[in-house]
């Protein structure tokens, strides 16, 4: 459409104008200033820059998470960027945002530009093309779904290239052309799409292109699915409906009908004319296609598919990437243990991570398990900040590194995971929670092999919700049955058998989302997750957020960084007030048993109240001697009066290692009921210190006391002792430095430390 100035947009603000040469006021834009709508908002900056001379284009767009609709948008200066020669890099701007009353508001601006404009009133109002950005998809496809090209040949690759739907390719198509069934051939994709698109314009619904497939050996398309427009629940107008063709690509390089749905679930419309519904259609996509699709890849977001730019852009605020980083320069001045990076691509800054040395050294005894939290992606953030996080010893969150995701590429959270390992010096994790789109276990499986990814909780929540909802909120049956298979099985095949009980009958195998998850059940699944080391952050939830309310979807750019460390302050302050409550005050012990004292010595408060739980909860319990093979007994361990719990028990008499079925000590770090059972039934007096872990002792974050079993070579100790020596000489210096007083008593201290460790004088 071609840009008009509306006068209604231009005296908004008059108190913030200037004035041309003909005397007449013009609003200049300004945080705060109010539109009708987005386009209101657009034809205003369009206006202003005419007048100044310069060009604007339309920049990034973002989505609510919970109904898909449009909230904020930017337009940017022509000359933003590097993509051509012609652009500068400009970060000229304005961000609109929309209220909840409806108005679209200013939010952000940037009127600096980095070139010469040109002459102020000669030019021609830009013209913009409207795009409407494809929402994302709600199933979930296979592994190697990658995306879509629209500049691509066309016969085998499957690339549907909407440029070539001419209008003389269907002249011949005025009327009925017969209806879809399996097994119906074309000789290409696109000769698929215009037959489906005919038919459901002489039906009376209209389609859209859905999930692609590609091939593991060559990327090359080897599936693809047409839909109706009215799938998926990403819009008001979307109801879900089930109906779709899939093409599936033959041997001898022709296309063939393999699974068709053709029940809708909604009322048809009033057939079209074909012929003009596909030229209309045509125009339309390659409109969108030259300014939209040729730099979009359909990727697996949320477990759905969104559409991200080839050219990567950040989503990142300029203000706040230059305030960020003079954040981070003064904090290394104070703090030499403070590491931060930036990643460049094609000359613009992308992601951004950050650590200080507290987090650096709290990685070394709390980095076996973390969350990479990135709640941004729930709500309308405006600040895209993503967080490592583990679980101290006080079973508090402890923040392990930060980071700004300039987008939500494979290539950005693959940049942001090593910028975190370098940070770390090289400290793998045992375990991480993340969401499991696509791009975020690519990324975990190349920067962390070995790691144990387990997905997110609010995520699979999310998607059970799309895709089983209704099932789960119309049939107890069902749901009982779902849940039972998930959390109550305690092997393999019982969870095989279950689910494909719950495939069959509810006819759930054509269901993709069903058997992605059945696929990826190692990441989701109790009985698969319990046997790895999570810290005991639950399975049915995550880590409470670190930043909790200060830092929400509505913290401005240019408060992040106040609040960010409002959080930091509070968070730590709350783990000081926990590590004095373990050295300065005890538990109330409620036996005689030896081991409760052991562990009351040695555990945290708040550990040793974990311990103490499944040590009085044993009394309750009953263990029989099932079978011995040599050195190991076997122990069938059983509630009292309760015969549906029971959990297998191995002890190994001649080093006492002892097992579980419940796996409690591998997924937590304590050992359960059961266990401490058959040590109370074999006379074990004192708890072998490779079942008290370092990391809950309350002596977890001073010196390097570990077990001599726990592994770990003699550059996991050096790495250790450094960064002990170095979190203590920093508290020390702290200390020191307070009063003229206490330094000079910290200055003997050191002298006489320098004497005792034999220094060079």
């Amino acid at each position: 459409m071609t840009v008009r100035t509306k006068p209604a947009a231009l005296v908004v603000a008059k108190s913030n104008g200037y004035r041309d040469d003909a005397g007449q006021s013009k609003v200049e834009p300004h945080v705060g200033l109010e539109f009708d709508s987005a386009e209101e908002a657009q034809e205003f900056y369009s206006a202003y820059a005419t007048q100044l001379g310069f060009k604007i284009r339309i920049g990034q767009l973002y989505r609510s998470r919970v109904d898909g609709s449009v909230i904020s948008r930017r337009f940017v200066c022509s000359k933003e960027g590097f993509q051509t020669n012609s652009r500068t890099g400009c970060p000229a701007f304005i961000r609109v945002q929309k209220a909840d009353s409806g108005k679209w508001v200013l939010a952000n601006v940037k009127k600096e530009h980095n070139h010469e404009f040109e002459a102020s009133g000669e030019l021609c109002p830009p013209r913009i093309q409207r795009k409407s950005v494809p929402t994302p998809r709600s199933s979930c496809g296979g592994a190697s779904r990658t995306g879509i090209r629209s500049h691509e040949d066309d016969g085998p690759s499957g690339v549907v290239d909407m440029k070539r739907l001419k209008k003389e390719e269907i002249d011949g198509i005025v009327g009925p052309i017969g209806e879809p069934y399996k097994g119906l051939e074309f000789n290409c994709a696109n000769e698929a799409y215009k037959f489906y698109y005919t038919y459901a314009a002489n039906t009376g619904f209209r389609i859209r292109i859905g999930q692609l497939f590609r091939s593991k050996n060559d990327g090359s398309i080897t599936s693809r699915r047409f839909v109706c427009s009215k799938e998926g629940h990403q819009h008001p107008s979307r109801v879900g409906c089930g109906a779709y063709m899939r093409i599936q690509r033959q041997e001898s390089g022709r296309w063939v009908v393999d699974r068709l749905q053709k029940e809708h679930n909604h009322e048809f419309e009033s057939p079209t004319d074909p012929s003009r519904t596909v030229t209309v259609a045509s125009k339309g996509y390659r409109e969108e296609g030259n300014s939209v699709l040729e730099n979009l890849d359909l990727v697996e977001t949320n477990g759905g598919l969104s559409l991200v730019k080839r050219v990567r852009e950040s989503n990142i605020d300029s203000d706040l990437y230059n305030l960020l980083l003079e954040y981070f320069q003064s904090r290394q001045a104070e703090d030499t243990g403070f590491f931060y990076g930036v990643e460049m691509h094609e000359g613009k800054g992308m992601n951004l991570f950050w650590a200080d040395a507290r987090s650096r050294f709290g990685c070394t005894q709390f980095g076996d398990a973390i969350v990479f939290d990135t709640t941004y992606r729930r709500g309308s953030y405006l600040v895209p900040f993503a967080s490592f996080v583990g679980v101290n010893h006080h079973r508090q969150p402890v923040l392990l590194g930060c980071a700004l995701v300039a987008d939500e590429s494979e290539e950005s959270f693959t940049w942001i995971f090593q910028a975190w390992l370098r940070a770390m010096s090289g400290h793998r994790p045992v375990s991480i929670i993340a969401d499991q789109d696509r791009a975020i276990q690519n990324a975990i499986a190349q920067v962390f092999p070995g790691t144990h990814h387990r997905f997110s909780a609010w995520q699979i929540l999310a998607k059970e919700q799309e895709n089983l909802g209704a099932l789960l909120s119309m049939d107890a049956e069902f749901k009982y049955e779902y849940e039972t298979c998930i959390f109550q099985s305690q092997t393999a095949s019982e969870f095989d058998s279950a689910w494909n009980m719950l495939m069959n009958k509810y006819t759930l195998r054509e269901n993709m989302w069903f058997k992605e998850m059945y696929r990826m059940r190692k990441s989701w699944v109790p009985l698969h997750i319990k046997g790895t080391f999570f810290a005991g952050i639950p399975v049915d939830g995550s880590l409470k957020s670190y930043f909790s309310t200060i830092l929400t979807p509505q913290t401005p750019p240019n408060e992040f960084v106040v609040r960010y460390e409002k959080a930091l302050d509070q968070r730590r302050d709350e783990e000081r007030k926990e590590d004095f409550n373990s050295f300065n005050l005890q538990a109330v012990l409620h036996t005689k048993d030896p081991i409760e004292e052991q562990c009351r010595r040695l555990y945290t408060i708040t550990m040793f109240k974990v311990f103490q739980k499944e040590l009085l909860e044993c009394y309750s319990y009953v263990g029989i001697k099932i079978n011995v093979e040599g050195a190991i007994s076997r122990y069938l361990v059983q509630k009292c009066g309760n015969g549906d719990e029971r959990n297998t028990v191995a002890f190994n008499a001649s080093n006492l290692n002892i097992t579980c079925s419940c796996k409690m000590f591998e997924f937590e770090g304590v050992l359960c009921r059961h266990a401490l059972k058959v040590f109370q039934i074999m006379n074990i007096r004192e708890l072998p210190s490779r079942y008290i872990l370092h990391r809950w002792t309350k002596n977890a974050k001073y010196g390097i006391l570990r077990d001599a079993d726990s592994g770990g070579g003699a550059q996991d100790f050096k790495a250790l002792m450094l960064w002990s020596l170095r979190e203590e000489a920093r508290n020390y210096i702290d200390a020191g430095a307070a009063s003229l007083e206490r330094y000079k008593l910290a200055f003997e201290i050191m002298q006489e430390g320098r004497r005792n460790l034999c220094w060079p004088n």
